[in-house]
């Protein structure tokens, strides 16, 4: 199914058209759907299987097309660390580009101006805020938190949350909203305490299985931990070194192909892009010439992870760490297919260390970390758990909040 079969606002398909993204994935399928309805939810998912996109895409969509007051908080997404709001902050973001409707994260450990931006989209209203349990209970033992008009709450990776001791803060937060509410539950387990929270807050609700299914095992895995300028240089020397009759590069953003693309063409090895940008007409040709073997490189959008039936891939390179595991499953499930053999090569910069400690989470091991050449010089230390993508500058083009 595609995303515009799926009836949302065409400001919301031009942010997923803006981001790479064209087919929904079971797993929105099967959650979006009763969202649009209007329905609570009750869905066992593990991080990494698509569920974010699953929930914001309908949300922003009720929110752009049903009457609500900006001067309240209309949703409110809680998760138990602030990695995680980071990184659904970052989703929205991309999601929500073309449109008006406002967020904010707000978790612990930022400095005093932190709080501050924090108190004041909180007290003259945000659209959807994206929170950990602690620091919202800080805000709302203030007493300034508007939410008499909230309309929508998902409790994401709830499970962990109770697993951390949130329950009372959980219980402490849900007092404060309106009783008349969308609830929407995810959890990667149900255990009875889980059913406890369940049968207090939700209401009729839909119950979701979403499982994901792990990568052949025949893929031979490797990522290598890199600085964002080193990613062009090592994928060229990969190229250029070694014999690949068949290779598709993906990358999370059209422009990044683009570049790539270019560069591998400077570089004189035969690639070609494929993404939306390029026509029926244009895609079909560009398959044909790599299915003959015209062409050795593919460089493309997740456009080309699902539904495309190209064998005898050698090679799946990831220039960039994929939003979520199941789409990492799925580029790579591009190779390694009718019982052969495959290999897999991600690059991970120091913003995507944790996205991608979240995949090899989900996957239940660890990937096997490659060494770069010295010529390339020093590349960072892989330790997710120490960095804090919130100390990272602002990626250029995004748009504050």
């Amino acid at each position: 199914m595609k995303f515009i079969d799926l009836g949302l606002d065409q400001r919301i398909l031009d942010g997923i058209d803006a981001m790479g993204y064209e087919t929904a994935t079971p797993v929105q399928q099967q959650v979006m759907v009763p969202i649009l309805e209007g329905k609570d939810i009750i869905a066992a998912a593990q991080t990494g299987t698509g569920k974010t996109a699953a929930f914001l895409l309908p949300l922003l969509h009720r929110l752009l097309t049903t009457q609500h007051d900006s001067h309240d908080i209309n949703a409110m997404v809680i998760v138990p660390t602030r990695e995680l709001a980071i990184q659904i902050a970052e989703s929205l973001e991309g999601l929500s580009y073309f449109t008006d409707v406002s967020s904010i994260a707000v978790y612990g450990g930022g400095d005093g101006s932190s709080f501050a931006a924090e108190k004041k989209a909180l007290n003259t209203g945000v659209d959807i805020v994206v929170c950990t349990p602690g620091r919202m209970i800080a805000h709302l033992n203030m007493g300034y938190v508007k939410l008499k008009g909230l309309k929508y709450l998902v409790l994401d990776e709830a499970d962990r949350m109770l697993d951390m001791g949130f329950n009372d803060d959980i219980q402490k937060i849900i007092s404060f909203l309106p009783k008349q509410r969308q609830n929407l539950l995810f959890s990667a387990t149900m255990p009875v305490k889980m059913r406890d929270l369940a049968r207090k807050i939700l209401t009729n609700p839909v119950e979701i299985n979403i499982a994901i299914s792990k990568p052949p095992e025949q893929i031979i895995q490797k990522a290598f931990v890199v600085y964002e300028p080193q990613k062009v240089p090592i994928i060229t020397d990969m190229l250029r070194s070694n014999v690949y009759k068949n290779v598709i590069v993906f990358c999370s953003k059209k422009q990044n192909v683009k570049q790539l693309t270019q560069e591998l063409k400077r570089a004189k090895l035969a690639a070609e892009e494929i993404h939306s940008d390029l026509d029926q007409k244009a895609r079909e040709q560009v398959l044909q010439d790599f299915r003959n073997h015209k062409l050795s490189i593919l460089v493309a959008t997740d456009i080309l992870s699902r539904g495309i039936d190209i064998e005898e891939i050698d090679l799946v390179i990831n220039y960039d760490v994929p939003n979520d595991g199941e789409d990492y499953i799925h580029r790579i499930g591009r190779t390694a297919r009718a019982a052969t053999t495959g290999t897999a090569f991600t690059l991970v910069s120091e913003q995507e260390q944790y996205k991608f400690l979240a995949i090899e989470e989900l996957l239940g091991a660890p990937v096997t970390k490659g060494t770069v050449p010295p010529e390339f010089g020093e590349t960072p230390e892989y330790a997710p758990k120490q960095r804090s993508r919130g100390n990272f500058k602002q990626r250029p083009g995004h748009k504050k909040r």
